[in-house]
């Protein structure tokens, strides 16, 4: 699915958009190689407040989530329409999208400031400093996509075609350099927001903003999460110029150099954002023994997968496999903020043995209810354990599905 808060029209064979999303559920593996692209968090597309079921409130009416948008083409002449090649309207269209993207975005990014940011502020549902937290310096973006916008519109001739996009991009690319500490805080802004949620003031202020027409039916997270939304976009949107340009055009090496440094610092933000998650649930990790300590842990720089497995007696335990060792942990909460906390002693990855388990090998559920009957046969399991007999730990985990057993599997693997 492509995400939620997408708005523009979509571009033409860009499926791989698909694969940009996660498909991480509650109990899935979350895997970091799949950096900003992955970080979708959706879990809160619910609407927030309103559990009971029905709202005090009937929901206004309200439009839908994507602008209505027009083609470049359809503002055309005849006459212009007549002069140009297929191949340059197509083109034209994807500059087009382009420009009309950014200028969404400005229009979002003042949105998330007037309606949620200024008004909590100004009623104190929020501190400044939690504002200041869950929303980061987002209106300082603001100036650097408006920089763009006014340099497509100065490029752009009185017929509305643009003759030479690759300088423009090419000058302007590296600033968003400066989404990297956006990018980074947004674990720890997602999990401050849903936790002031559980305030009344907070719940009550967010459903309201939800009804309003204004909103299009976005939550809040989904406006603070456009930025990143917008970042994994613009690759595709250089690819998508460049297949149309023609092979003589002065754009072809200038676009193909636009897109090496796009890429370049999406991969930049990535490495950031991947040691700001590392240490995020380092430091929510909690020790009932100091022998379980390791500095494998707190060195880690990586987190190459996590998420929600059950043991052989079907509790559920939450799995962190860093870099270089392996932590298995038990969920707590403490004064509303989750913890893990650490259960029996982490394996280092060079300790470690692997053994990927058939259907039906092992009986889950405990000893007791293991010993009757077949129906506790266990299906998309995995075990792991240290090499060495003598600590004489073994884990039997399993996994939601036989995709999620295979991705932990592998994860495991290659580390």
């Amino acid at each position: 699915q492509e995400p939620s808060n997408k708005r523009v029209r979509p571009l033409a064979r860009v499926t791989s958009l698909a694969n940009l999303i996660s498909p991480v559920r509650n109990g899935a593996v979350r895997r970091f190689g799949q950096t900003i692209q992955s970080f979708a968090l959706r879990s809160d597309s619910k609407s927030p407040g309103c559990p009971q079921k029905s709202c005090s409130r009937s929901a206004a009416p309200t439009p839908p989530k994507r602008r209505n948008s027009v083609l470049w083409s359809e503002m055309l002449d005849v006459n212009m329409k007549e002069s140009l090649s297929t191949k340059e309207i197509k083109r034209q269209e994807a500059i087009y999208e382009m420009s009309r993207g950014e200028q969404d975005l400005i229009e979002d990014l003042k949105l998330a400031r007037k309606a949620y940011h200024d008004p909590m502020l100004k009623l104190s549902i929020m501190s400044e400093e939690e504002l200041t937290h869950i929303f980061g310096d987002l209106d300082s973006y603001i100036p650097l996509h408006e920089d763009l916008l006014a340099s497509l519109g100065e490029a752009t001739k009185p017929d509305g075609t643009v003759e030479q996009i690759g300088p423009i991009l090419v000058k302007w690319l590296p600033r968003l350099h400066a989404y990297k500490g956006y990018c980074s805080n947004q674990l720890a802004a997602k999990a401050l927001l849903d936790q002031k949620k559980q305030d009344r003031r907070v719940q009550d202020f967010l459903q309201r903003c939800l009804e309003s027409p204004f909103s299009r039916k976005l939550d809040l997270w989904s406006f603070l999460d456009i930025p990143r939304s917008r970042l994994v976009k613009y690759p595709l949107l250089l690819k998508e110029i460049l297949r149309h340009t023609p092979k003589d055009h002065p754009d072809i090496q200038i676009l193909e150099e636009a897109i090496s440094i796009i890429q370049g610092v999406l991969s930049d933000i990535n490495l950031k954002k991947g040691e700001s998650e590392c240490q995020y649930y380092i430091d929510k990790l909690e020790y009932l023994d100091e022998k379980q300590k390791d500095p494998r842990i707190e060195g880690s720089k990586a987190l190459l997968c996590h998420g929600e497995l059950k043991n052989k007696n079907g509790h559920k335990l939450y799995v962190f496999l860093f870099q270089d060792i392996l932590v298995l942990t038990r969920p707590v909460t403490r004064n509303e903020r989750q913890a893990y906390q650490v259960y029996r002693q982490p394996i280092p990855v060079q300790e470690l043995l692997l053994e990927d388990l058939q259907d039906g090998d092992v009986k889950m559920g405990g000893s007791f209810r293991g010993a009757f009957g077949n129906s506790d046969k266990a299906k998309n399991i995995f075990r792991v354990r240290f090499q060495d007999p003598s600590p004489g730990q073994s884990h039997t985990l399993q996994a939601n599905d036989v995709f999620h057993k295979q991705q932990w599997v592998n994860c495991i693997r290659t580390a």
